[in-house]
């Protein structure tokens, strides 16, 4: 991997580790937050790299902009795992397997956001 990926991806996993629990944001929202617009796909390239039992970074809190669960034919079971996580977090889904967007996306502080992207 070149460094200016690692350097993409550090900017990604910065954002995804200030979702606070209890609360999802969508790829396209977490690609517009590391100046990446229109590359939501690479948020999940990014994303799927993490190692999901080590990490510190909360790559279950991470949805599509349907609010559902993004499979991965490479992850079998992830997407159990990902919506029991949600779960346990306090998040619940309808019975098509939908978050509700307008009650769990997370809503950023710009503020304290941009100092502490500022940082990288």
């Amino acid at each position: 991997m070149s460094s200016n990926t690692q350097t993409t991806y550090d900017r990604i996993y910065e954002i995804v580790r200030q979702i606070p629990q209890g609360r999802v944001a969508t790829y396209g929202q977490v690609a517009e937050l590391a100046s990446l617009a229109g590359k939501a796909r690479l948020v999940g390239y990014a994303l799927y790299r993490v190692d999901m039992k080590t990490s510190d970074i909360p790559w279950q809190r991470v949805v599509n902009a349907k609010g559902e669960i993004s499979l991965s034919p490479l992850r079998f079971g992830t997407d159990y795992l990902q919506r029991t996580l949600l779960e346990n977090e306090g998040i619940s889904f309808n019975d098509v397997g939908k978050i509700d967007l307008r009650k769990y996306l997370w809503q950023p502080n710009l503020k304290s956001f941009v100092d502490s992207i500022a940082k990288l």
